[in-house]
């Protein structure tokens, strides 16, 4: 029993973890799924994602497998092995943790930059998609940009925020909706969708892999925007250098960073609740309104 018998028999995980000898260590792998490494006999691991209890989401771990895949056929950004899709888990090559360094970031900003030059045939995705555990519309569209992320982000999340928010913190937000424009459109880039720090693994051999990504056609601006909420990628000055030798950033981008940052704001408010409101409003009221 290892890992190559894993990829040529993927369905029969499940009963593997019943009836033969593997060994199961808890790892942090985020707060909405149960993640363990599993070691095999032979000493070789995987990574394995559950939903903690009852069935998941539909489409939840294929939405999160096509979106790694997609990723992955870039050949830019390290991103893990796809070994078992299942309705109620997910199998990934494990990835050996290790510390940020400079020279990982300067080589992960390069990267990032090619998979975004990568492209996307439109706007949105060919799966359902997930952000975190809410639903994402990935409905293909031609854009433009500032029409699509008006409403199918900003306005799609403000509705499922509704009773987190207060009269005025939606009357600020759907102002900023309505001041958008087409300054900052590009056309769809390959996002992962997600690229938080949390998402950030970094990995023992001195790359960066990316994880949990809600993948899609989007604006590349959006990610770079998420590296920094919540206090930065690591070597996030080293990052953005070495991503704008490959790929600058148009002219008012940093302007344009409160706009895509307001998107995970909104999330957060529809998945927790009014804790996050206040982001809401700081980063709505920074916005063009």
């Amino acid at each position: 029993m290892d890992l190559a018998y894993v990829r040529e028999h993927p369905q029969l995980l499940r009963t593997m973890l019943t009836h033969q000898r593997i060994r199961e260590t808890p790892v942090d792998g985020g707060s909405i799924c149960r993640s363990s490494r599993l070691t095999f006999d032979n000493g070789e691991s995987m990574f394995m994602k559950e939903w903690p209890k009852g069935d998941p989401p539909s489409g939840f771990f294929h939405a999160e497998a096509s979106g790694l895949r997609w990723l992955a056929e870039t050949g830019t950004v390290a991103v893990p092995e796809v070994i078992v899709e299942a309705p109620d888990l997910l199998g990934l090559a494990w990835v050996e943790p290790g510390e940020p360094t400079r020279a990982a970031a300067e080589h992960f900003g390069r990267s990032l930059a090619q998979m975004h030059q990568a492209g996307a045939p439109a706007f949105g995705a060919q799966w359902d998609g997930y952000h975190g555990s809410a639903p994402m519309d990935n409905t293909p569209s031609a854009g433009p940009w500032h029409v699509w992320f008006a409403q199918r982000r900003l306005n799609a999340y403000l509705q499922m925020s509704l009773n987190a928010l207060s009269a005025s913190d939606i009357e600020l937000v759907e102002r900023v909706i309505a001041a958008m424009d087409g300054s900052g459109d590009e056309p769809p880039a390959r996002i992962h969708g997600d690229l938080w720090m949390g998402n950030l693994l970094w990995g023992a051999d001195g790359r960066c892999w990316l994880v949990d990504p809600a993948a899609h056609g989007g604006h590349r601006e959006t990610d770079l925007a998420y590296l920094e909420l919540w206090g930065r990628a690591p070597h996030f000055d080293a990052i953005l250098g070495a991503y704008e030798e490959v790929w600058p950033l148009a002219p008012g981008w940093r302007e344009r960073v409160p706009l895509h940052q307001l998107s995970m704001y909104l999330l957060h408010t529809a998945l927790f609740g009014a804790a996050f409101a206040s982001g809401v409003r700081e980063t709505a009221a920074a916005c063009p309104h």
